[in-house]
Protein backbone atom coordinates (compact mmCIF):
# COMPACT_ATOMS: atom_id res chain seq x y z
CA UNK A 1 0.00 0.00 0.00
CA UNK A 2 1.15 3.60 -0.88
CA UNK A 3 0.15 6.81 -1.61
CA UNK A 4 0.23 7.36 -5.59
CA UNK A 5 2.85 10.15 -6.45
CA UNK A 6 1.08 11.20 -9.60
CA UNK A 7 -1.65 12.42 -6.83
CA UNK A 8 0.04 14.96 -4.94
CA UNK A 9 2.82 15.94 -7.65
CA UNK A 10 4.03 19.66 -8.25
CA UNK A 11 3.86 20.69 -12.03
CA UNK A 12 7.20 21.21 -13.60
CA UNK A 13 8.10 24.94 -14.95
CA UNK A 14 10.67 26.02 -17.48
CA UNK A 15 13.05 28.69 -16.03
CA UNK A 16 11.83 31.67 -17.06
CA UNK A 17 8.30 30.70 -15.56
CA UNK A 18 10.07 29.76 -12.32
CA UNK A 19 11.91 32.89 -12.05
CA UNK A 20 8.22 34.75 -12.65
CA UNK A 21 6.73 32.42 -10.03
CA UNK A 22 9.81 33.21 -7.20
CA UNK A 23 9.06 36.87 -7.87
CA UNK A 24 4.98 36.37 -7.46
CA UNK A 25 5.43 34.15 -4.57
CA UNK A 26 7.76 36.48 -2.66
CA UNK A 27 4.80 39.67 -3.22
CA UNK A 28 1.72 37.46 -2.42
CA UNK A 29 3.17 35.76 0.75
CA UNK A 30 5.54 38.65 1.92
CA UNK A 31 4.37 41.91 0.63
CA UNK A 32 0.15 41.25 0.41
CA UNK A 33 -1.25 41.78 4.05
CA UNK A 34 -2.96 38.89 5.02
CA UNK A 35 -6.29 39.76 4.90
CA UNK A 36 -5.82 40.91 1.56
CA UNK A 37 -4.25 37.45 0.80
CA UNK A 38 -7.43 35.81 1.70
CA UNK A 39 -9.67 38.15 0.48
CA UNK A 40 -7.95 37.22 -3.06
CA UNK A 41 -8.05 34.04 -2.72
CA UNK A 42 -11.55 33.39 -1.19
CA UNK A 43 -12.89 35.67 -4.74
CA UNK A 44 -11.41 33.73 -6.84
CA UNK A 45 -12.54 30.11 -4.77
CA UNK A 46 -15.76 31.36 -4.20
CA UNK A 47 -16.77 33.52 -7.32
CA UNK A 48 -18.09 36.47 -4.51
CA UNK A 49 -16.03 38.62 -2.19
CA UNK A 50 -15.18 37.86 1.52
CA UNK A 51 -17.37 39.68 3.88
CA UNK A 52 -15.15 39.76 6.93
CA UNK A 53 -18.11 42.38 8.79
CA UNK A 54 -20.77 40.40 8.48
CA UNK A 55 -20.42 37.03 7.09
CA UNK A 56 -22.86 34.94 6.70
CA UNK A 57 -21.57 31.36 4.68
CA UNK A 58 -19.43 28.84 6.59
CA UNK A 59 -16.53 29.22 4.56
CA UNK A 60 -16.63 33.17 5.47
CA UNK A 61 -16.84 32.51 8.82
CA UNK A 62 -13.90 30.39 9.20
CA UNK A 63 -11.69 32.79 6.94
CA UNK A 64 -12.77 35.33 9.72
CA UNK A 65 -11.59 32.57 12.49
CA UNK A 66 -8.67 32.52 10.30
CA UNK A 67 -7.57 36.11 10.22
CA UNK A 68 -9.18 36.92 14.40
CA UNK A 69 -8.56 34.02 16.18
CA UNK A 70 -4.74 33.26 16.42
CA UNK A 71 -3.69 31.45 19.96
CA UNK A 72 -0.93 29.74 21.25
CA UNK A 73 -3.32 26.85 21.64
CA UNK A 74 -3.63 27.09 17.99
CA UNK A 75 -0.52 26.20 16.95
CA UNK A 76 -0.06 23.72 19.83
CA UNK A 77 -2.93 21.83 18.29
CA UNK A 78 -1.42 21.83 15.00
CA UNK A 79 1.74 20.53 15.78
CA UNK A 80 1.36 16.72 15.12
CA UNK A 81 3.65 15.96 17.75
CA UNK A 82 2.66 18.63 20.58
CA UNK A 83 -1.32 17.42 19.95
CA UNK A 84 -0.41 14.31 21.45
CA UNK A 85 -0.15 16.05 24.83
CA UNK A 86 -3.27 17.41 24.26
CA UNK A 87 -5.42 14.20 23.32
CA UNK A 88 -3.78 12.43 26.47
CA UNK A 89 -4.61 15.19 29.08
CA UNK A 90 -8.11 15.50 27.70
CA UNK A 91 -9.25 11.90 26.51
CA UNK A 92 -6.60 9.69 27.07
CA UNK A 93 -2.94 8.24 25.50
CA UNK A 94 -5.26 4.90 24.33
CA UNK A 95 -6.66 7.29 21.43
CA UNK A 96 -3.02 8.17 20.26
CA UNK A 97 -1.19 6.20 16.90
CA UNK A 98 1.70 4.40 18.10
CA UNK A 99 4.65 6.99 17.90
CA UNK A 100 8.03 5.66 16.57
CA UNK A 101 10.74 7.46 16.07
CA UNK A 102 10.66 11.89 15.86
CA UNK A 103 13.68 13.75 14.83
CA UNK A 104 14.31 17.49 13.77
CA UNK A 105 17.32 15.68 11.60
CA UNK A 106 16.86 14.65 8.07
CA UNK A 107 19.98 12.86 8.07
CA UNK A 108 18.46 11.30 10.99
CA UNK A 109 15.86 9.21 8.49
CA UNK A 110 18.43 6.20 7.87
CA UNK A 111 16.88 2.27 8.22
CA UNK A 112 19.02 1.46 11.07
CA UNK A 113 18.13 4.42 13.14
CA UNK A 114 14.21 3.53 12.34
CA UNK A 115 12.20 0.24 13.56
CA UNK A 116 10.88 -2.58 11.51
CA UNK A 117 8.04 -1.49 8.56
CA UNK A 118 5.40 -0.68 7.83
CA UNK A 119 5.19 2.42 9.14
CA UNK A 120 4.70 6.26 7.98
CA UNK A 121 7.12 9.53 8.08
CA UNK A 122 5.41 12.48 8.40
CA UNK A 123 6.21 16.22 8.86
CA UNK A 124 4.71 17.62 12.26
CA UNK A 125 4.28 21.15 10.78
CA UNK A 126 2.54 20.82 7.73
CA UNK A 127 -1.07 19.31 5.99
CA UNK A 128 0.44 16.76 3.24
CA UNK A 129 0.48 12.98 3.37
CA UNK A 130 3.16 10.70 4.72
CA UNK A 131 5.52 8.67 3.43
CA UNK A 132 4.32 4.96 3.68
CA UNK A 133 7.48 2.50 4.22
CA UNK A 134 6.42 -1.03 3.70
CA UNK A 135 9.69 -2.78 3.00
CA UNK A 136 12.94 -0.87 4.68
CA UNK A 137 15.50 -2.55 2.37
CA UNK A 138 13.48 -1.47 -1.01
CA UNK A 139 12.90 2.46 0.07
CA UNK A 140 15.18 4.40 -1.54
CA UNK A 141 16.14 6.38 1.25
CA UNK A 142 18.47 9.30 -0.57
CA UNK A 143 14.71 10.31 -1.99
CA UNK A 144 13.20 10.00 1.05
CA UNK A 145 15.06 12.01 2.83
CA UNK A 146 15.36 15.02 -0.72
CA UNK A 147 11.80 14.93 0.12
CA UNK A 148 11.60 15.69 3.26
CA UNK A 149 14.41 18.09 3.01
CA UNK A 150 11.83 19.81 0.88
CA UNK A 151 8.78 19.66 3.21
CA UNK A 152 10.64 21.14 6.27
CA UNK A 153 11.36 24.50 4.23
CA UNK A 154 8.00 24.88 3.44
CA UNK A 155 5.83 26.58 5.71
CA UNK A 156 2.09 26.25 5.46
CA UNK A 157 1.18 29.08 6.93
CA UNK A 158 2.89 31.18 3.49
CA UNK A 159 0.02 29.51 0.93
CA UNK A 160 -3.03 29.46 3.38
CA UNK A 161 -2.16 32.18 6.18
CA UNK A 162 -3.50 29.55 8.84
CA UNK A 163 -1.34 31.37 11.45
CA UNK A 164 -1.55 28.07 13.77
CA UNK A 165 1.10 26.85 10.88
CA UNK A 166 3.57 29.79 11.17
CA UNK A 167 5.76 29.04 14.52
CA UNK A 168 5.63 25.29 14.82
CA UNK A 169 9.09 24.16 15.26
CA UNK A 170 9.78 21.35 12.69
CA UNK A 171 10.08 17.86 13.32
CA UNK A 172 10.03 14.35 11.43
CA UNK A 173 7.83 11.73 13.26
CA UNK A 174 7.23 8.41 12.31
CA UNK A 175 4.16 6.69 13.60
CA UNK A 176 2.68 3.09 13.49
CA UNK A 177 0.96 2.67 10.06
CA UNK A 178 -2.82 1.75 10.36
CA UNK A 179 -4.05 -0.95 7.97
CA UNK A 180 -7.51 -1.84 7.75
CA UNK A 181 -8.74 -5.47 7.38
CA UNK A 182 -8.17 -5.31 3.81
CA UNK A 183 -4.96 -3.96 4.00
CA UNK A 184 -5.68 -0.46 2.67
CA UNK A 185 -5.64 2.70 4.69
CA UNK A 186 -8.47 2.86 6.88
CA UNK A 187 -11.72 5.12 5.95
CA UNK A 188 -10.87 9.08 7.79
CA UNK A 189 -13.90 10.07 9.55
CA UNK A 190 -14.06 14.02 9.90
CA UNK A 191 -16.17 15.58 12.37
CA UNK A 192 -17.51 19.20 11.70
CA UNK A 193 -18.13 20.71 15.06
CA UNK A 194 -19.62 23.90 15.23
CA UNK A 195 -20.67 25.67 18.46
CA UNK A 196 -19.49 22.35 20.54
CA UNK A 197 -22.08 19.90 18.79
CA UNK A 198 -21.34 17.94 15.87
CA UNK A 199 -23.00 19.50 12.39
CA UNK A 200 -22.11 16.97 9.93
CA UNK A 201 -19.40 14.03 9.34
CA UNK A 202 -17.70 13.07 6.77
CA UNK A 203 -15.64 9.78 5.74
CA UNK A 204 -12.72 9.62 3.27
CA UNK A 205 -12.41 6.29 1.28
CA UNK A 206 -9.31 5.35 -0.78
CA UNK A 207 -7.29 8.38 0.03
CA UNK A 208 -4.51 9.21 -1.71
CA UNK A 209 -5.66 7.20 -5.14
CA UNK A 210 -7.81 8.15 -8.23
CA UNK A 211 -10.60 6.34 -6.21
CA UNK A 212 -10.79 8.75 -3.71
CA UNK A 213 -14.25 9.21 -2.74
CA UNK A 214 -15.79 11.54 0.23
CA UNK A 215 -19.49 11.41 1.76
CA UNK A 216 -20.95 12.90 3.93
CA UNK A 217 -23.54 12.42 6.78
CA UNK A 218 -25.09 13.99 9.76
CA UNK A 219 -24.73 12.54 13.34
CA UNK A 220 -27.12 9.72 12.48
CA UNK A 221 -25.61 8.54 9.71
CA UNK A 222 -28.11 9.66 7.69
CA UNK A 223 -26.37 10.82 4.10
CA UNK A 224 -26.60 14.81 3.60
CA UNK A 225 -28.25 16.78 1.06
CA UNK A 226 -24.99 19.02 0.33
CA UNK A 227 -21.56 17.84 -0.45
CA UNK A 228 -17.86 19.74 0.84
CA UNK A 229 -15.44 18.71 -2.08
CA UNK A 230 -11.56 19.01 -1.67
CA UNK A 231 -10.28 21.09 -4.96
CA UNK A 232 -7.56 20.60 -7.27
CA UNK A 233 -6.56 22.87 -10.41
CA UNK A 234 -10.24 24.31 -9.83
CA UNK A 235 -11.96 20.85 -10.30
CA UNK A 236 -13.34 19.03 -7.73
CA UNK A 237 -12.26 16.15 -5.99
CA UNK A 238 -13.33 13.76 -3.18
CA UNK A 239 -16.85 13.73 -4.46
CA UNK A 240 -19.71 11.39 -2.45
CA UNK A 241 -19.37 7.57 -3.88
CA UNK A 242 -22.57 6.30 -5.63
CA UNK A 243 -22.88 3.60 -2.89
CA UNK A 244 -23.09 3.93 1.34
CA UNK A 245 -20.96 3.84 3.54
CA UNK A 246 -20.93 1.83 6.59
CA UNK A 247 -21.97 3.92 9.76
CA UNK A 248 -19.04 3.14 12.17
CA UNK A 249 -18.95 0.55 15.18
CA UNK A 250 -17.14 3.74 17.21
CA UNK A 251 -19.68 6.59 15.54
CA UNK A 252 -21.34 7.51 18.96
CA UNK A 253 -17.62 7.50 20.69
CA UNK A 254 -16.08 9.74 18.04
CA UNK A 255 -18.98 12.31 18.50
CA UNK A 256 -18.48 12.63 22.45
CA UNK A 257 -14.86 12.72 21.83
CA UNK A 258 -14.89 15.35 18.89
CA UNK A 259 -17.37 17.63 20.98
CA UNK A 260 -15.01 17.47 24.26
CA UNK A 261 -11.71 18.29 22.19
CA UNK A 262 -13.58 20.93 20.50
CA UNK A 263 -14.34 23.12 23.64
CA UNK A 264 -11.93 26.20 23.00
CA UNK A 265 -13.04 26.72 19.64
CA UNK A 266 -16.12 27.75 17.79
CA UNK A 267 -15.82 25.49 15.08
CA UNK A 268 -13.05 22.73 14.60
CA UNK A 269 -12.85 19.36 12.60
CA UNK A 270 -11.81 16.66 14.46
CA UNK A 271 -10.21 13.42 12.64
CA UNK A 272 -10.36 9.83 13.50
CA UNK A 273 -9.70 6.24 12.26
CA UNK A 274 -11.14 3.35 13.22
CA UNK A 275 -9.15 -0.44 12.31
CA UNK A 276 -10.71 -3.51 14.62
CA UNK A 277 -13.37 -1.22 16.45
CA UNK A 278 -10.60 0.22 18.09
CA UNK A 279 -10.72 4.20 17.52
CA UNK A 280 -7.45 6.06 17.25
CA UNK A 281 -7.12 10.24 16.96
CA UNK A 282 -5.91 11.44 13.34
CA UNK A 283 -5.38 15.42 14.15
CA UNK A 284 -7.40 18.51 14.90
CA UNK A 285 -8.07 21.70 12.16
CA UNK A 286 -9.14 25.17 12.65
CA UNK A 287 -10.05 25.91 9.22
CA UNK A 288 -11.32 23.00 6.37
CA UNK A 289 -9.40 23.68 3.41
CA UNK A 290 -8.64 26.93 4.56
CA UNK A 291 -11.79 28.04 4.16
CA UNK A 292 -11.27 27.99 -0.06
CA UNK A 293 -13.91 24.99 -0.89
CA UNK A 294 -17.03 25.47 -2.06
CA UNK A 295 -19.86 23.40 -0.70
CA UNK A 296 -22.20 22.57 -3.22
CA UNK A 297 -25.34 23.33 -3.14
CA UNK A 298 -24.27 27.06 -2.38
CA UNK A 299 -27.35 26.91 -0.08
CA UNK A 300 -25.61 24.39 2.02
CA UNK A 301 -22.79 27.21 2.90
CA UNK A 302 -25.33 29.82 4.25
CA UNK A 303 -27.57 26.90 5.57
CA UNK A 304 -24.72 25.87 7.61
CA UNK A 305 -23.06 29.43 8.46
CA UNK A 306 -26.29 30.34 10.00
CA UNK A 307 -25.27 27.73 12.40
CA UNK A 308 -22.11 28.71 13.26
CA UNK A 309 -22.21 31.81 15.82
CA UNK A 310 -18.80 33.57 16.42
Amino acid sequence: MSINPEYYKTPEYNIFNKIIRSFYNFYRYNILSDEKYVKRRFLKAHGFELDLENPKTLNEKINCLKLNDRRPLHTELADKLSVREYIKKNIGEEYLVPLLFSTNKVDDIKPENLPEAPFIIKANHDSSGGIVIIDKASANWDEIRQELNRRLALNYYDRSKEWQYKNIEKKIIIEDLLIDEGGKAPKDYKFHILNHKTETISVDASRGSIEHKRNWYNSKWERSPFYWPSYKNGKPYAIPADYEIKRPYNLNKMITLSEILSKEFPYVRVDWYEVDNKLYFGEITFHHDSGYSPIIEKEWDIKLGEKLKL
